[in-house]
């Protein structure tokens, strides 16, 4: 992806609140003007996403993968391809070879979004501080 056309729709890799993160990363995305993809448009995509990755579940963990943690960023070309770039609560993951493709899935069934590609990284390796308040409650966790 270059630099120039990549639109930042949410940044999860810093160490910051999820809520500062996502305001840092919206002022910091290029004006409507700069990019193909008109602004409401690239609004409604980007909450859509966000719903899309919220149905995306561990089977062993009751939270979904956005309220865990895992998206540590996503970006969206001109061209309307997307790439997630994620984690994993662990590399030895039981599902590390199948979870990707269950967000791939996810994430091309929301109008606007042409292709996707998921990516597995590890760094920085998850930690259970990289969860909301919301997963944190459902997991009993304060």
């Amino acid at each position: 992806m270059t630099e120039n056309t990549a639109r930042d729709v949410i940044d999860l890799s810093g160490t910051a609140p999820k809520e500062d993160v996502i305001a840092e990363a919206s002022a910091e995305l290029p004006s409507a003007e700069a990019s193909a993809i008109p602004a409401d448009e690239l609004a409604r995509i980007t909450d859509d996403i966000v719903e899309a990755l919220k149905t995306v579940f561990d089977p062993e963990i009751p939270v979904d993968i956005y309220e865990l943690g895992l998206i540590y960023k996503v970006d969206l070309e001109d061209d309307r391809s997307l790439k997630v770039l994620m984690s994993l609560t662990a590399p030895g993951c039981p599902v590390a070879g199948e979870m990707p493709g269950w967000v791939q899935e996810a994430v091309e069934k929301v109008d606007g979004v042409a292709k996707a590609l998921v990516e597995l990284t590890f760094d920085p390796p998850w930690t259970p501080a990289r969860m909301s308040d919301e997963a944190r409650l459902a997991l009993n966790m304060f």
